[in-house]
C-alpha cells in the first residue's frame, strides 16, 4: 500500500501508513470533504479496530450500554456480601491503596461510596520509600491491632502472599480489588476481584483492561445492590453512584488504561460529572492545574494525574486520597497547593535523573529491552524516566534505582504489543527478583543489585520476538491527510466528538502539507514553537513538545526555505482573545 503523502522515511525514520490499513482514497484530503462529521467518526472507529455494530455506543458511550453485571467476576458477590455486612454492622473498615493515582482514586471511590450508604472507612497508603509497593505483613497486622475488622486493598494485593498470610494468622479479613497480572497461585484473601486472574471466565477476563478504580466502582455497584436486596435503603435515600465517575475517569486515564469498551463510558461520563465540580478536591486540583475550560481526557493525564501522583512520589503518600475525599473547601485548596508544589519538586528531580539515565542509555548496546541503573536515583520518578527512555529509544525500558543497602527497585514501560508485566512475572518465577509485577504496559521490580545483569539477559531473551515484531518496521499511523487550509477549528471540533482519546483509542493523527516554517523558536521547557505557512495560503501555529534537542527539533530549525509535510494532533489554542487551531507536531518529512 502506498505511504501516506508518499512518506517512506521521515526525519525520525518512520513510514507513514494509514491507521487500520485504510485505503488512501479514504483519507480526508480536503478536510471533511462534504461527507459530514458522522462519516468521519465512523472512519475513526473503524481505524481503531472497532466492530461496526459498536459504532453507535462507542461514539456516545454510556454505562447503560457498557456496564457488565458485576456478579460475572469471580469473588465479586463474596466481596459485596462481606462489605455489606460490614456496613450494616458498622464495622471498622480500612481501604489500603497503592500510592499512585489509580490507588488514590480507587480508595476515594470506596470511601465516598461508604459515606453515601451511611458507613465510614479509614485509609492506609504505604510510603513508597519506606514500605514499597503493596500490602506488607507489619502494616496489615498493625491495622488489625488498631481495630480494623475488614481491609480492602485496591490496586495492589494480587502478589501479596506473605502479607495476606500474616493477616489471616491475625484473624484479619482482607478483600483484594486489583487489576495486575496474577500467577497461577493466589494469595489467601477472603475475596480476590481481578479480571486478570488466570481462572477468570472469558466474559469477565475481557474486562482485563479496567484500571483498579473501575473495579472499585463495580464493587460499589455490587454492594449497593446487595444492600438494596437486604432492605438497607427502606429508610434512607439510595445514592446515585454516577457521582463517583469523576474519580473513575481520573484513575482510568492516569493509569493509562485503554479507553475502549467500558473504560470509554467511564471516562466520557466521568468528564461530565467532573465539569460540575461537585468534588471539592478535584475542583481545587483543576484550579491549580490551570484548567479553566471544561476538562477533557488529556487534562486528566497531564494536569491532574501528575499532581495526585506527586504525593506518593516525593511527598506524603496519602495526600492524594485526602484531597479526593475531603468535603472542606479550605482543606481542598491547601492540599491542592501542596500537591502542586510537590509536583514542581518532582519535575526537578525527574529532569536530573532523566539526564543521567539518557546518558547511560545512549551508551547501551542494542538489545530488545533498555535496562538502565544508577545509584542515588529517587525511586519516585523512575517510572516517568522509564517512559522518557522508551520514547527516545523506541524499545521497552526498565529504569532501576540502586539503594545504599544494595537493594535495587525498578520501574518499566513498554511498547504496544510487548507484555512487560508477563515478562516480569516470568523473571520472578525464575528466581531473579525479590518482588515484581505489573501489567502489559508498565511493571515494577525489586532485586539485589548484583542480579541486574541476569535480569537484563532474561528480559532480552524473553521479549526478543515481541519487540522484534513491534519494531521491525517503524510506522507512524495516520488517520487523515489534509491540505494546510483544512486544518481549522471546525475539523478539530468534529474530531473531538469521537473522543475521549487516550491509550488504546489514540487521538487522531493528521498528515498535512506542504508547509514552510516562517518562524521557529524555543519556548518553555525545550519545546519548539513554529509558525507554518501552507502552499495553499493556509497558516497555522505549531508546537513540538520536548523536541528542542532531538532530530525533530533539528529538522524544524534547519528547514530554512524547504517544504515539508507534518504529522501530528490538531488542537485548540485558547491563548489570546480568539481561539486558534494548533498542531502538535510528532513527525516531519521533507518534500
Amino acid at each position: 500500500m502506498p505511504a501516506v503523502l508518499g512518506v517512506q522515511q521521515s526525519v525520525l525514520g518512520n513510514r507513514w501508513v494509514w491507521r487500520g490499513g485504510r485505503l488512501p482514497g479514504d483519507g480526508l484530503n480536503g478536510g471533511l470533504d462534504g461527507r459530514g462529521a458522522d462519516d468521519l467518526l465512523h472512519q475513526l472507529c473503524h481505524a481503531r479496530g472497532a466492530d461496526p455494530v459498536d459504532f453507535a455506543r462507542l461514539k456516545a458511550p454510556t454505562l447503560r450500554d457498557w456496564l457488565p453485571d458485576p456478579s460475572r467476576f469471580l469473588d465479586m458477590d463474596v466481596a459485596a456480601a462481606r462489605l455489606a455486612r460490614a456496613i450494616t454492622a458498622q464495622e471498622n473498615i480500612v481501604i489500603f491503596g497503592d500510592y499512585d493515582v489509580d490507588g488514590a482514586t480507587s480508595a476515594a471511590v470506596l470511601i465516598r461510596f461508604l459515606r453515601l450508604v451511611g458507613a465510614h472507612a479509614g485509609h492506609y497508603i504505604p510510603d513508597r520509600l519506606l514500605e514499597g509497593y503493596g500490602p506488607s505483613a507489619p502494616a496489615l497486622v498493625a491495622l488489625k491491632d488498631a481495630g480494623a475488622d475488614l481491609v480492602i486493598t485496591v490496586d495492589c494485593g494480587t502478589q501479596g502472599f506473605e502479607a495476606l498470610e500474616a493477616a489471616r494468622a491475625a484473624n484479619l479479613e482482607v478483600i483484594v480489588v486489583d487489576h495486575h497480572k496474577a500467577a497461577t497461585a493466589l494469595p489467601p484473601a477472603l475475596a480476590l476481584v481481578n479480571p486478570n486472574r488466570l481462572d477468570e471466565a472469558p466474559d469477565a477476563a475481557a474486562h482485563g483492561h479496567l484500571a483498579a478504580v473501575g473495579l472499585a466502582f463495580l464493587l460499589a455497584v455490587a454492594t449497593q445492590r446487595t444492600l438494596r436486596l437486604q432492605g438497607w435503603f427502606s429508610g434512607r435515600e439510595e445514592p446515585k453512584l454516577t457521582q463517583l465517575l469523576d474519580l473513575v475517569a481520573l484513575g482510568t486515564v492516569a493509569d493509562v488504561a485503554p479507553l475502549t469498551g467500558l473504560n470509554r463510558a467511564f471516562v466520557a461520563q466521568g468528564l461530565k460529572v467532573m465539569r460540575q465540580r461537585h468534588n471539592r478536591g478535584l475542583a481545587a486540583l483543576l484550579d491549580v492545574g490551570g484548567v479553566t475550560k471544561p476538562p477533557v481526557a488529556r487534562d486528566l493525564g497531564f494536569a491532574l494525574g501528575p499532581r495526585v501522583n506527586a504525593g506518593g512520589r516525593v511527598g506524603a503518600a496519602d495526600l492524594g486520597v485526602r484531597l479526593l475525599v475531603t468535603e472542606d473547601a479550605h482543606e481542598a485548596t491547601a492540599l491542592a497547593a501542596e500537591l502542586d508544589r510537590l509536583n514542581q519538586e518532582r519535575k526537578a528531580i525527574e529532569q536530573a535523573v532523566t539526564d543521567e539515565a539518557m546518558a547511560i542509555a545512549r551508551a547501551l548496546p542494542e538489545g530488545p529491552v533498555a535496562v538502565v541503573a544508577g545509584h542515588g536515583w529517587h525511586p519516585g520518578v523512575i517510572g516517568i524516566v522509564a517512559a522518557r527512555v522508551k520514547e527516545r529509544l523506541h524499545r521497552p525500558a526498565l529504569v532501576i534505582a540502586i539503594g545504599e543497602d544494595g537493594i535495587a527497585k525498578g520501574s518499566g514501560r513498554s511498547l504496544a504489543g510487548v507484555d512487560l508485566g508477563a515478562a516480569i512475572l516470568a523473571a520472578k518465577d525464575h528466581g531473579l527478583l525479590l518482588a515484581g509485577g505489573g501489567h502489559a504496559m508498565a511493571a515494577g521490580v525489586t532485586l539485589h543489585a548484583d542480579g541486574i545483569a541476569a535480569l537484563t539477559a532474561f528480559l532480552g531473551a524473553h521479549l526478543a520476538r515481541e519487540v522484534g515484531v513491534a519494531t521491525a518496521i517503524r510506522r507512524l499511523s495516520i488517520d487523515a491527510a489534509l491540505s494546510p487550509r483544512a486544518m481549522d477549528l471546525a475539523l478539530h471540533e468534529a474530531l473531538e466528538a469521537a473522543g475521549p482519546y487516550g491509550q488504546g483509542w489514540p487521538a487522531p493523527r493528521l498528515a498535512s502539507g506542504p508547509w514552510r516554517a516562517v518562524d521557529t523558536r524555543i519556548v518553555g521547557e525545550n519545546h519548539v514553537r513554529v509558525i507554518l505557512s501552507g502552499a495553499d495560503g493556509g497558516r497555522l501555529k505549531a508546537i513540538a513538545f520536548r523536541q528542542a534537542e532531538t532530530d525533530l527539533g533539528a529538522a524544524l530549525f534547519g528547514a530554512g526555505a524547504r517544504s515539508f509535510h507534518i504529522a501530528g494532533r490538531l488542537t485548540r489554542d485558547d491563548w489570546g482573545s480568539q481561539p486558534q487551531p494548533q498542531v502538535e507536531i510528532e513527525d516531519l518529512a521533507f518534500v
